[in-house]
This record gives C-alpha cells, sequence and structure tokens, in this order.
C-alpha cells in the first residue's frame, strides 16, 4: 500500500497521461451461519483480505474497526502491524489523486469461527473437496451445500460479485470509477473432434455479466468489463490443467481452437446484449 500511494503520487506530479490506479482480487465474505462468532469470522476475513486495501486507497488511512480487526488478527498469531509516519502521509496524498479500481473477481468466501491452528490445502489438481482453508486468528472458509463449486472447490456466487461492486459504491464513495479487470471460469475442457463446449463457462460469465449490469443500474460507476482470459494459459497455481481461455490451446503444437465460449463471447459483443445460451452455433 506504501509503495502503490508513493508510485501514484509520483505519476501525478509527473503530469502523465492516462489515469492511474489500483487492480485488486476481491473475495466476497459470507458467514456461512448468522451467529455472532461467525459474522464475526466474516469481518476479519474481509479485513484482511479487502479492506485493508480500500481503506488506504480511498481513505487515506485504515479506519478503526479496520485497524481492530487487523490488530486482532496479529495479535492471536503473536505479531503486530509496523508501520512508519510517512506512510499514512503518502496514503492521504494518493487517496485524493487516484483515478480508478480494478476488481478482479472469481468468488465468494462462507466463513465460519475457526479457533485451531492455521490449515492451508491448495486444491491444485482440480479434484473436487480437497481445498482446507482455516487461517488462526480468522476463520475456516467452508462449503455452501446450497452453492455450486468449480472443480478447484471455488464457489460460483456471482452475487459476490454484486455485493462488492455496490459494497466499494457505498463505503468509498471517492471511487470514481471501477473495472471488472479479471473475471473467468477455469475449467477442464474437453477437447472432441476439434470442437471444446464449455457450457459451465458461458453460463458462469453470464451470470456475472448480470451481476455486473444490476450493479451498474443501481448507480455504481462501472466502466468496463475484461474476460479472463483471451486464450488458456500458465495458472500460477495449477499449472498447464486449468484452462480459463475463450480459445483452447494445444500446448505441444501451439495450434489454437475457439471453444463455444469465443463464439457466444462473440455475440455478446455484436448484439451489446448477454445472449441466450441456445443462440450459439459453433
Amino acid at each position: 500500500m506504501v509503495a502503490h500511494a508513493r508510485a501514484l503520487h509520483l505519476y501525478k506530479t509527473m503530469h502523465l497521461p492516462g489515469k492511474i490506479g489500483i487492480v485488486h482480487t476481491f473475495e466476497g465474505k459470507v458467514p456461512i451461519t448468522d451467529t455472532p462468532e461467525n459474522r464475526h469470522a466474516r469481518d476479519l476475513d474481509d479485513a484482511m483480505s479487502n479492506r485493508f486495501m480500500l481503506d488506504a486507497c480511498f481513505h487515506g488511512g485504515y479506519d478503526a474497526e479496520t485497524r481492530a480487526l487487523i490488530d486482532e488478527i496479529l495479535e492471536k498469531n503473536g505479531s503486530t502491524l509496523v508501520t512508519e509516519p510517512g506512510d499514512f502521509e503518502a496514503f492521504a496524498q494518493a487517496a485524493k489523486e487516484i483515478d480508478f479500481l480494478g476488481m478482479n473477481y472469481y468468488s465468494s468466501h462462507f466463513l465460519e469461527a475457526w479457533d485451531g491452528e492455521s490449515q492451508v490445502i491448495n486444491n491444485s489438481t482440480g479434484e473436487k473437496g480437497t481445498s482446507v482453508f482455516a487461517l488462526k486468528g480468522v476463520g475456516a472458509r467452508v462449503s455452501n451445500p446450497a452453492v455450486p463449486t468449480t472443480d478447484w472447490d471455488w464457489p460460483i456466487y456471482p452475487q459476490g460479485m454484486h455485493d462488492q461492486l455496490v459494497r466499494v459504491h457505498r463505503d468509498y464513495p471517492t471511487c470514481k470509477e471501477i473495472f471488472i479487470a479479471e473475471n473467468g471460469m477455469g475449467y477442464k475442457d474437453d477437447f472432441v473432434d476439434g470442437k471444446i463446449d464449455d457450457t459451465p463457462r458461458i453460463e458462469y460469465v453470464a451470470k456475472h455479466l448480470a451481476a455486473v449490469h444490476a450493479a451498474i443500474a443501481e448507480g455504481v460507476p462501472v466502466k468496463g468489463y475484461y474476460i479472463w482470459s483471451l486464450q488458456d494459459m500458465l495458472s500460477w497455481s495449477n499449472g498447464y490443467n486449468k484452462r480459463y481461455g475463450l480459445f483452447y490451446v494445444d500446448y505441444k503444437t501451439q495450434q489454437r481452437y475457439p471453444k463455444k465460449s469465443a463464439y457466444w463471447y462473440r455475440l455478446c459483443s455484436e448484439r451489446h446484449a448477454i445472449v441466450p445460451l441456445e443462440e450459439v452455433v459453433y
């Protein structure tokens, strides 16, 4: 946050063309059941994952509640937040100058209270049900039987995207513009006779586009949407077995093949509308 603030202010003092902002991966946080303990776990994870960035960038410092939540996490882990006096001066200056917020959104988390030590197992293979994520002093991210997940245990929860957009607009009103910098679905694409039917990806993106439209209708200043991604590529945690692209890449030959989602997305772009799945011909 300090490096961001200083770089942003330097950009502005150099009178460079264009706009400057920050991109962050947002994660919706929802208590798995409505109890005080689970709500507190939700707040702790939200402070760590979202508010710690948003407060610094758009409030020019940390709200008292955010700081209390962060201090609680650190205390339970035997640590403290170390800051320098100039940090908050940099935050305050950059908060007046930032042009936009970029939101990466893929999933939300359902939280329950957790009193144990940290346990983290990353599902890097796409074998459903193998993820474990519980942080000491924060909470445990658990599955919600009512919400479908990807093969990598990521809840498919477009409501979370809508809620995060509305929340930013409500709680950080100095945020002038929001861009969806990344949104898409990792999937095990089946290549059959030169075609890739990735209908689940289309359904995922369509629901999330609808969530963006709903937020815009409520006054949220969303100015752009960037799908992730144009073509399959390396995933930092899943290698090449997790595919996000609209175009399938044969990694041995480097040949590209448009997936069903590519034809669908083209139709959406041409019509400026979310096209029904049954209208896709590929």
